[in-house]
C-alpha cells in the first residue's frame, strides 16, 4: 500500500511540474506580447506623430506665404513712408532749425491768460 501511494505521489508531483511548466510557458508567452503590443503601439505613435507633423508643416506653408505677401507689402509701405519724411526733412529741416533757435533765444515773456492782473488803484 505505501507503494502504491508512493507511486500516486508521484504522480502528483509530476502532474504539478507539468502544470508549473505550462503556467510558467503561459506567463512568458504573455509577458512577450505585451512587450511586443508596446512596441507596435510605440511605432504606430510614432508614426502618427510624424504623419501629423507633416501634415502641420504642409499647412504652415500654405497659410504662411500669405502673411509672407502681407508682411512684404507692409515692409515696402513703411519703407515708402520713411523715405517721404525724409524727403521732407530735407526740404524744410533748416527752416525748422532756424525757427526753433529763434525761439528759443528771443524770449518774449508774457503773463498767462489764467493769471488774473492785480487790481490798479
Amino acid at each position: 500500500m505505501s507503494a502504491q501511494n508512493s507511486a500516486g505521489i508521484q504522480t502528483l508531483l509530476d502532474a504539478e511540474r507539468e502544470a508549473q511548466k505550462i503556467v510558467q510557458k503561459s506567463r512568458e508567452y504573455r509577458t512577450k506580447r505585451v512587450k511586443d503590443a508596446r512596441t507596435e503601439a510605440q511605432k504606430e505613435i510614432e508614426e502618427y506623430r510624424k504623419q501629423k507633423d507633416e501634415e502641420f508643416k504642409k499647412f504652415e506653408t500654405e497659410h504662411s506665404s500669405g502673411n509672407k505677401k502681407a508682411e512684404e507689402d507692409a515692409n515696402k509701405d513703411a519703407d515708402s513712408k520713411v523715405e517721404e519724411i525724409k524727403r521732407a526733412g530735407g526740404k524744410s529741416g533748416d527752416k525748422v532749425v532756424e525757427d526753433l533757435l529763434r525761439v528759443v533765444t528771443e524770449v518774449k515773456p508774457e503773463v498767462p491768460d489764467r493769471v488774473a492782473a492785480p487790481p490798479q488803484t
